[in-house]
């Protein structure tokens, strides 16, 4: 029974991780290519650039949730060991000052701080 959990895991690992690859290049894709076209013709140059930045920002954050999320089962249904723990703390620390200072960079404001 634990090599038929083990095997699910491992393709739901590899399912996530592929999932999270294909949004990040997909919205950088749509960010790059097709935003500026659009906006081409209704705004100012300023607009187009925050506009790109914003989606591309937000695709890199959404990205990096499916590759953490990856990076956890891989870590509790295939290999739990105290190194692979370890090593799971720290990739999940650096994605996530990576998330939140994406989060601080694309809004202009701490996530504590209200909406104006």
């Amino acid at each position: 029974m634990p090599e038929i959990v083990k095997a699910v895991a491992e393709w739901g690992v590899s399912i996530t991780e592929i999932t999270g690859i294909l949004i990040i290049v997909g919205i950088a894709f749509h960010a790059l290519v097709f935003v500026p076209l659009f906006l081409m013709k209704h705004h100012k140059t300023e607009e187009i650039y925050t506009q790109v930045r914003q989606r591309l920002g937000r695709g890199i954050l959404l990205g990096l949730e499916f590759l953490v999320a990856a990076d956890i089962i891989h870590t509790v249904a295939v290999e739990l060991t105290f190194e692979t723990v370890g090593i799971l703390a720290i990739i999940v620390l650096i994605r996530t000052f990576l998330s939140f200072t994406l989060e601080v960079e694309l809004s202009g404001r701490w996530p504590w701080q209200k909406k104006e």
